[in-house]
């Protein structure tokens, strides 16, 4: 299974309506066909009520062994269903130095 489809199979456990997991490695410095940087669009009810930082520790807590292995970096756009509009931020160009 790759880090992407295990990624998305422990956030269904958030009973989201609306889940994109994006592998966005090759956008960065790291050789090609790595999984190591995401970009997370999640929109479930768990989030009503919560602010931001309490969203993401919920999705750290799933995601902890990914985190804690390959994963480098992982955007974390998480809404209530009454706050998604349809469309999260697009992740900026990365900053890291030379492509490989």
């Amino acid at each position: 299974m790759s880090v992407r489809e295990s990624i998305q199979r422990k956030l269904t456990e958030l009973s989201p309506s609306h889940l994109v997991v994006e592998n966005e490695s090759h956008r960065h410095s790291v050789p090609a066909n790595s999984e190591t940087h995401f970009r997370l669009e999640i929109v479930s009810a768990q989030f009503e009520g919560l602010r931001s930082v309490k969203r993401h520790q919920l999705v750290y807590g799933l995601l902890q062994e990914e985190l804690n292995g390959p994963v480098h970096a992982l955007a974390i756009h998480a809404y209530a269903p009454n706050e998604w509009a349809g469309q999260a931020p697009d992740s900026p160009d990365c900053r890291g130095g030379n492509k490989l």
